[in-house]
């Protein structure tokens, strides 16, 4: 391994990392797994270490938390990573057509070359490293970029990789805004993002200058809507804890439930057991998340106040607990009767604020969700599989879980990704592995090709030709 200063400047350590590209353009197998080994062995004997950093950025977060949301996922992804290499690696053959016969055909995997992650702040390991693990599975070099709100566990990340890994292999970048602006400026040959809509647009604009494709993980309002058929105990426990995991900073948190109208009362006695099953105290509880600065924990108090300002009936459904807010573990909150206007039918929550619109037919859920920019995920709860086929014929989103939340991002098999405002393009597994690899097509001519017989000049012969082509075709 070429042992490069992690001090350089941003620019020459990118450069080290193409030339480096270029000089090893085919990746061997044994590579690639060692790579992944290496990640591997940081996680695991590390783990302790890296989610007290997380705690430590979050103020309260508890080390079983960043484990199931963070550390678990990451293992899951490599391992499959590591598995599956072999398989995904292989050149795939490709039927010729009969007008090119008897050549072959096939289509060669390699990796991009440089690719840059920039990573969130809400689940500081997952989201960073488990990109980059499958980057470095494709054979690429990578360059990440973790948020500076999590200046502990981006720190530790730092140094755990430089210690693992060579600069021109793998290296993490520290900074603020304007670091991460000039990183996002580098020609990349693929820079991953995950974030906001509104970081994302200026991510995809400053890469657009050098033609860099990008993968865009944003966020947007994840609708779930309750059906009429669906026993509301049941689904108020799975709809509080993929509201409330890592208190609602989650991408793919349900951002707003659609309840069959008349249902309001029932489903706020259901949410609230549900909540006090989860968490029976807030503060001081470690599974409960704080927010994770006093900047988004005022941003969350203005949407509710703004929501009570404007009539919406808001409900603390853990008001028992006495929390008195130090810790910026903010009570969950239902919030009825949102009125249209308002900011928290129009941003992104990201906090365990839960809002509830009524509707009087599918139709009208469906419709509501369409009048809005296409969600990164939408939750169905219910047993008339009549309403959920029509809900899911009618819906665009990136991803859907069907009477849970939140399962459909553990299933390594399955791509996630948003579509739209709420992002483009898609990783895990094989789908991820080939966001980050060239897929080369590779025609190898026959020596009795009969090529020829489509070179001008054309006359009766070519003629002859095309109209038996035609009838073949």
């Amino acid at each position: 391994m070429t042992q490069i200063p992690p001090t350089l400047p941003l620019r020459a350590l990118f450069d080290a990392q193409h030339s480096a590209s270029r000089a090893q353009i085919d990746v061997p197998l044994a590579l690639r797994r060692d790579r992944l080994a290496r990640l591997k062995a940081l996680i695991d004997q590390h783990g302790a270490a890296l989610s007290d950093a997380v705690q430590a950025d979050f103020g309260v977060r508890s080390r079983q938390l960043t484990e199931v949301a963070d550390l678990f996922v990451l293992r899951a992804a490599i391992g499959q990573l590591h598995k599956e290499l072999p398989r995904w690696m292989k050149t795939r053959r490709v039927a010729t057509p009969l007008y090119l016969q008897p050549a072959s055909s096939h289509i060669q995997r390699q990796p991009l070359g440089v690719v840059g992650v920039i990573g969130p702040w809400n689940y500081p390991l997952q989201l960073n490293l488990g990109p980059a693990a499958t980057a470095l599975a494709a054979g690429n070099r990578v360059m990440l970029k973790p948020s500076e709100l999590t200046p502990h566990s981006s720190a530790l990340m730092a140094s755990l990789v430089q210690g693992a890994f060579s600069a021109d292999e793998f290296s993490v970048v520290l900074g603020g805004a304007d670091v991460a602006h000039e990183f996002a400026s580098l020609p990349f040959d693929h820079l991953f993002f995950t974030g906001s809509t509104a970081v994302g647009r200026k991510v995809a604009a400053a890469a657009a200058a050098n033609l860099t494709p990008t993968t865009l993980e944003l966020g947007g309002k994840s609708p779930c809507i309750v059906d009429a058929s669906c026993k509301l105990d049941e689904a108020a426990v799975k709809i509080a804890h993929g509201k409330l995991l890592n208190a609602g900073q989650t991408c793919i948190a349900p951002d707003y439930v659609l309840l069959p109208r008349g249902q309001e009362a029932a489903f706020e006695q259901a949410y609230t057991a549900a909540v006090a099953r989860l968490f029976p105290t807030i503060a001081g509880n470690p599974d409960y998340a704080a927010i994770v600065s006093d900047r988004h924990h005022a941003r969350l108090q203005s949407l509710l106040n703004e929501a009570a300002a404007q009539g919406a009936r808001v409900v603390d459904v853990a008001a028992g607990t006495s929390n008195t807010g130090t810790t910026r573990q903010m009570n969950p909150t239902l919030v009825f009767n949102p009125g249209p206007g308002m900011k928290l039918l129009d941003e992104e929550i990201f906090g365990p604020i839960l809002p509830v619109v009524a509707y009087d037919t599918v139709g009208e859920a469906i419709r509501y969700i369409n009048a809005r920019p296409r969600p990164l995920a939408l939750y169905w709860f219910g047993s008339d599989t009549s309403a959920r086929d029509q809900v899911m014929a009618s819906t665009v989103s990136g991803g859907v879980s069907i009477n849970d939340t939140l399962m459909h991002v553990a299933h390594e098999g399955l791509p996630f990704g948003g579509v739209g405002e709420s992002g483009w393009g898609a990783y895990h597994g094989e789908v991820g592995f080939l966001r980050f690899t060239q897929q080369k097509p590779v025609l190898v001519q026959s020596r009795f090709s009969m090529g020829h017989l489509f070179y001008p000049p054309y006359g009766p012969r070519f003629d002859q030709i095309m109209g038996l082509l035609k009838r073949w075709l």
